[in-house]
């Protein structure tokens, strides 16, 4: 058998280049494991694997006949795998607030205050001396361009922007920024992709203080694509705190270029916004500037707001 390297559902970019980038360094090393998805990728993520020439990981749900697993880019419960306690977690390599995942045997713990797991991994790299093949140098940069949102976010930081450095030279890349742009250009592509898809691209559950809430976030270059799809999201929303039994969802529509986002939301609190972000919602919507990071200045405030 093998221990795996997984991301959380509904996997991003950070989570499936985590997952590759953690599998090659574990087998340099002198361990077994092999990178695993939990759901299907998004075209942002497909685009960077064509880009460099990588396989996607396997689509694994269920990790009871492993070694064990490494848990990337997240170490909350509710968005791991959903048989986890039958398996070993024999490490966590994230970059968002600690979750409640926990172990009965010490485990391996990268845990860093950066813009992406991908910077952690590339510090466990260079901790080992291992050498990063140039492909996989490629998907970890294209990672932490997307996480940062091309360093726009207010999650990115100094090391963030030295590892895109090192990594581009390593894969080869003189204009990172422009392959960065071109990556928010196949993001922001949403002709024709169905409600659901859209609002299932990023998203993420949590559990605060006993209440399930559901969040999403669409990152792209004008916001203007997704003016005729408003409302068909809010019925979506409400669709989804039905079917999930959440006490609320939110889409984050996320604008690169006005670096603020346009927040949609379905809770049982009318005042939801208001608690936690000081704006009140007219219609389910609300714009607010400067909002560009789901775990930094949403996540946050929601949850002492539901405290």
């Amino acid at each position: 058998m093998s221990a795996y390297a997984v991301g959380h559902k509904v996997p991003d970019s950070d989570s499936i280049c985590s997952a590759i980038a953690l599998s090659y360094l574990k087998k340099v090393t002198g361990e077994d494991v092999k990178p695993a998805r939990l759901g299907e990728l998004s075209p942002e993520t497909l685009f960077i694997l064509e880009t460099f020439g990588l396989e996607q990981p396997e689509l694994k749900l269920t990790f009871a006949d492993t070694d064990g697993i490494y848990v990337v880019d997240h170490s909350d419960r509710i968005q791991g795998p959903d048989d986890i306690d039958d398996t070993t977690v024999l490490g966590i390599i994230d970059h968002h607030k600690l979750g409640d995942i926990t172990t009965s045997t010490p485990l391996e713990c990268w845990i860093r205050p950066v813009g992406c797991t991908n910077t952690i991994i590339k510090m466990m790299y260079d901790f080992h001396s291992v050498e990063i093949p140039k492909n996989i140098a490629g998907a970890m940069m294209c990672a932490i361009l997307s996480d940062t949102v091309i360093f726009k976010s207010p999650t990115c930081t100094t090391a963030d922007i030295k590892c895109v450095e090192a990594l581009a030279e390593i894969a080869g890349i003189e204009d990172y920024k422009a392959l960065g742009m071109e990556m928010f250009k196949v993001k922001s592509a949403v002709e024709g992709t169905p409600i659901r898809d859209l609002v299932l691209r990023d998203f993420k559950d949590f559990n605060m203080h006993g209440k399930k809430v559901g969040i999403g976030q669409l990152e792209v270059i004008d916001l203007s694509v997704f003016d005729s799809m408003k409302q068909d999201f809010l019925a979506d929303l409400a669709a989804l705190k039905t079917e999930g039994q959440r006490h609320s969802v939110m889409l984050l529509l996320t604008d690169i270029m006005r670096e603020g986002s346009e927040v949609l939301v379905v809770s049982d609190n009318a005042d939801l916004t208001d608690k936690a972000y000081g704006k009140s919602l007219v219609d389910g919507k609300v714009w607010i500037d400067g909002i560009m990071s789901r775990k930094k200045q949403v996540v946050p405030p929601l949850q002492d707001s539901l405290a």
